[in-house]
């Protein structure tokens, strides 16, 4: 394929923002559409972005007939649905984390997929963050020994999109929203062994205003291997983003930081923006990036992903992985709601993570 890999995007809102902006750096992507349900949505980030087509069903720009790949930035719950019409239409896919709302829809995805001959890819920046490739290259190289104990930490103060704050939209809290980046950075730091249990505590401490989800979470997984993987994931965080890792290994360790390091330290009484748009508190102290799209990898996985598509080669991140993903998320709510330690292969016919936690 000689010529710039053609893509749509799926939604209008935060996310496709980055997904706009970090496909601009991509030499041989070429953003051609994007569609939103809402009306006037996808039209002024056209404008925005310089984007020549616009729709408002999402259909319309699958029938383009030169379009080689989407990228879906909706809510969780239109994932399954926009991937099978998609597949369909013969169109290469990058879903957006969580890969969907249940493990049905996974494997209805990634059967489509198959089906259909295109690729099911799925975005997870944090095996593309420059940091954490780097972290990952001091374990492969032996600096750090062998594995013992990983741990991955993500907190802010709430959703850049409304839908997650709803678990109908979006299936669960924080453990569905950001839990899902740590326990693909485990099995990606790894090498991808299969898990082998999942515990987890978590609670709605801060925004019973606003959800029934968990907004603070802690989850541990073991993996066959021995290795421990420990994720902090939190909406309890004011004063912006906080993004590290620490791997212990039996002969070193070693701490990666995404924001320091990166970062200006500022303090502001009325809050400061980010690159895409304003995204979270950051009254007071809070650390502003620079380069924040290519700090957290975006750029990279895009590049990466389109790499695929052009020279048909096998994603770094797939919709299986993705799947696995979410079987550990789920585990994670069923543990949370038991008080036990779920042990893997878990099965489960529940809709959503949060019916395992809480039963309304």
């Amino acid at each position: 394929m000689e010529k710039k890999v053609k893509i749509g995007l799926v939604g209008s809102q935060f996310v496709t923002s980055i997904h706009a902006e970090a496909l601009k750096m991509v030499p041989d992507a070429e953003i051609v559409a994007v569609t939103s349900p809402t009306p006037g949505n996808a039209r002024n980030f056209a404008l925005k972005h310089n984007i020549p087509n616009h729709f408002q069903d999402v259909h319309d720009m699958l029938a383009m007939p030169d379009l080689d790949m989407i990228v879906i930035g909706a809510p969780n719950r239109f994932h399954c649905e926009i991937t099978v019409a998609a597949a369909k239409a013969g169109k290469h896919i990058v879903v957006e984390k969580p890969l969907c709302m249940n493990l049905a829809e996974a494997d209805t995805m990634i059967d489509a997929c198959k089906t259909a001959g295109v690729k099911l890819m799925y975005a997870e920046e944090l095996c593309f963050t420059p940091k954490y490739v780097r972290l990952k290259g001091l374990l492969d190289e032996g600096a750090l020994g062998d594995p013992v104990l990983i741990k991955q930490a993500e907190k802010h103060d709430g959703p850049h999109a409304p839908h997650f704050w709803d678990v109908e939209q979006s299936g669960g809290g924080v453990t569905m929203d950001m839990g899902c980046h740590a326990i693909e950075f485990f099995r990606w730091m790894i090498g991808r062994p299969k898990i082998k249990s999942v515990y987890a505590q978590m609670g709605t401490y801060l925004h019973t205003d606003k959800t029934r989800g968990d907004d603070d979470a802690i989850i541990i997984l073991e993996f066959e291997n021995g290795v421990v993987g420990m994720a902090e994931e939190s909406w309890l965080k004011r004063g912006g983003m906080d993004d590290r890792a620490e791997v212990y290994g039996t002969k070193g360790h070693a701490f990666a930081d995404v924001l320091r390091g990166n970062s200006i330290l500022t303090y502001s009484s009325v809050g400061v923006g980010y690159a895409v748009e304003k995204a979270g508190d950051t009254k007071g102290w809070s650390f502003t990036m620079y380069e924040e799209i290519w700090n957290y990898g975006f750029p990279q996985e895009f590049a990466h992903f389109v790499d695929c598509v052009k020279n048909d080669k096998q994603p770094l991140v797939t919709g299986e992985d993705g799947r696995a993903v979410l079987e550990a998320i789920f585990a994670a709510y069923a543990s949370a709601g038991s008080g036990k330690k779920i042990y893997l292969p878990f099965e489960t016919d529940a809709k959503k993570p949060y019916d395992l936690w809480k039963k309304d």
